[in-house]
């Protein structure tokens, strides 16, 4: 007999501004133990050392986190220039080091158009790919090197945000696809310079279409709690309907509803040709992801359980 998940069945997006120097797994169980939710995950891991939006899902939302996996980021981050490190960040050992020449903003401009768009990137050892049901981040740690294929990722916008002569910093801004390392990124443009380099701050601005002034600090949400209870932290959530607007919506009557709830595709007038599309019920309810077939009918791709 299966024993009863502990915890409130909540449903919802949280989008936390994460610490520094803290996993992202446990981050989600700081942040899960305060809400007292049943469920959650989280949708992309944080390096300890990095900062900023990792998007939380409780419930039923957690069903959709793989499409939040798949989307575009944004980061800040500051490169320093002149050393490598066995992480590509700073918290790694230092492994090379090398004096930085004078570099103008032309000669970093240069660099970086050889980074933007569709490029290959090879994965960090220290990434959480795994290998043989490993990540790759234990074997480095042993000091075992494994093979890494090439990702073809792409660098929607990769721009200059600072440079700073004395203490041979670049800040840049990045637009990437699912799949980017920007550790690895920092090392190949040092590497480009010819300088090495590594990931001295990181942080995350945005996910998809969620932008950094939604994120909010555990250590407001503990103070919401504190002051006006638990269903103060609910308020903080993004639903369902609202989390997930990234695709075109449609609305969906009671009986086409019925129809799909139980597996079966069906046809709604002036829906799109192609894709994934918002299902919603009654222009209220979140019922989850249909895809457009090829006859033009929507067949269910992901439903909640309930609506």
């Amino acid at each position: 007999m299966k024993s009863r998940r502990k915890g409130r069945a909540i449903d919802g997006l949280l989008l936390l501004d994460k610490a520094q120097c803290i996993t992202s797994n446990r981050a989600l169980q700081q942040v899960k133990r305060l809400f007292e939710g049943a469920k959650a995950g989280h949708t992309g891991s944080l390096d300890p050392l990095a900062t900023g939006m990792l998007p939380i899902c409780f419930g039923e939302a957690t069903k959709f986190c793989q499409y939040l996996l798949d989307a575009d980021k944004h980061y800040d981050v500051v490169v320093a220039l002149g050393a490598t490190t066995t992480t590509g960040d700073l918290e790694g050992e230092v492994v090379t080091t090398s004096s930085v020449p004078s570099l103008t903003v032309a000669d970093i401009e240069t660099v970086l158009a050889q980074f933007r768009g569709h490029i290959s990137q090879v994965p960090s050892m220290y990434s959480a790919i795994k290998y043989q049901g490993k990540p790759l981040y234990e074997y480095a740690r042993q000091g075992i090197e494994i093979p890494r294929e090439p990702r073809e990722i792409i660098i929607h916008r990769l721009q200059l945000m600072a440079y700073d002569p004395t203490s041979a910093q670049l800040t840049l801004h990045v637009h990437c696809s699912k799949g980017t390392y920007i550790r690895t990124l920092a090392e190949d443009i040092g590497t480009a310079l010819g300088v090495g380099a590594h990931v001295k701050v990181l942080r995350r601005t945005a996910v998809a279409e969620f932008q950094a002034d939604q994120m909010i600090e555990f250590t407001e949400l503990e103070a919401f709690k504190e002051q006006a209870g638990i269903r103060a932290l609910d308020e903080r959530l993004l639903s369902l309907k609202t989390a997930f607007k990234q695709w075109p919506t449609i609305d969906v009557s009671e009986t086409l509803a019925f129809y799909l709830q139980r597996g079966e595709a069906v046809w709604i007038p002036k829906a799109p040709t192609t894709g994934l599309v918002g299902l919603i019920k009654n222009n209220t309810d979140f019922m989850g992801l249909g895809e457009i077939q090829s006859d033009g009918k929507i067949k269910p791709k992901r439903l909640v359980k309930t609506v």
